[in-house]
């Protein structure tokens, strides 16, 4: 059930496509089926980060079972993933983590 959320300040013009993209990462970098994955994109977003309006952005990734030990590594496949998508440096991008308990999180009628 892993949810990937990207709000960046930059306007988009292939919404579709980087969610789609974002969407395959998502799923091969968890190894999770990406029929599971969802994804929300919010662009042009009033967003200022270090005191500039300069190209930003802010990931949320939230996954039953996110291992702690493995977010460097998902750090560091997102933010190249951003960088090389929408041209962003890495060093104007946060990601908050987020592993929700199974009973807290809930599809088709129950929770996991």
């Amino acid at each position: 059930m892993p949810l990937l959320t990207l709000n960046t300040n930059q306007p988009l013009d292939d919404k579709t496509g980087l969610c789609q993209k974002l969407s395959r990462h998502t799923a091969e970098m968890l190894g999770k089926p990406e029929s599971y994955v969802m994804v929300i994109v919010r662009d042009d977003q009033s967003m200022i980060f270090a005191g500039t309006d300069e190209p930003t952005a802010l990931l949320e990734l939230k996954s039953l079972g996110l291992p702690e030990d493995q977010t460097t590594g998902l750090s560091d496949s997102l933010c190249t993933l951003v960088n090389g998508l929408l041209n962003i440096p890495t060093s104007r991008i946060y990601i908050e983590f987020s592993s929700p308990a199974r009973h807290m999180w809930g599809r088709d009628k129950r929770t996991f």
